[in-house]
């Protein structure tokens, strides 16, 4: 019962955190390494990949796409201490020639440079990403969904991943030749 009460005592700060940045629809959850670490294999990350994370958070993601499998990223925060707070992360890691960290709302990024495109949002706003998602990507570019899908549209793929925050599904879309 204590780990519980802590556990959503952490998700009120959040949204408390979250209400206080102007646009922000999602409080600042971070993602389990565990998880990083599936998602980035659920997509074939590679180090010829181009990932974008939308709503990048801390920049746990992007920056595990880059030291772990030589990718380069792009992370997009409305947050600015988060992305001062990445943007320094990868600085003290060496990886600012493979990622940045951009303070833009994420309905304003230009995917078409991305080949992965990781999420970590909520179903409605998934849902409300998905014709952006279609129409800008390109054909067999790979999204990744930590928890929520996008509606009626059918993942090539979920995973369930246990990490000691609980269980986790993940969720993989493959951009079809015709939308």
């Amino acid at each position: 019962m204590g780990r519980a009460r802590v556990i959503a005592g952490l998700l009120l700060l959040g949204f408390a955190a979250c209400a206080r940045v102007p646009g922000q629809e999602v409080p600042d959850v971070r993602t389990p390494l565990v998880v990083v670490n599936e998602m980035l294999r659920l997509a074939s990350v590679s180090a010829g990949d181009v990932v974008y994370d939308l709503g990048s958070g801390d920049g746990r993601i992007l920056i595990a796409a880059a030291r772990d499998r030589g990718a380069r990223g792009v992370g997009y925060e409305i947050d600015s201490a988060l992305v001062a707070e990445s943007t320094e992360r990868a600085r003290r890691l060496g990886l600012v020639d493979r990622v940045s960290f951009v303070q833009r709302d994420l309905f304003e990024a230009d995917l078409r440079p991305a080949t992965v495109v990781t999420l970590y949002l909520s179903p409605d706003l998934n849902r409300k990403l998905r014709p952006k998602l279609l129409s800008e990507l390109r054909p067999g570019s790979r999204i990744v969904s930590h928890s929520f899908d996008m509606g009626d549209w059918v993942p090539a793929r979920t995973l369930q991943v246990s990490s000691s925050e609980g269980s986790h599904t993940l969720y993989l879309w493959i951009v079809p030749a015709t939308r």
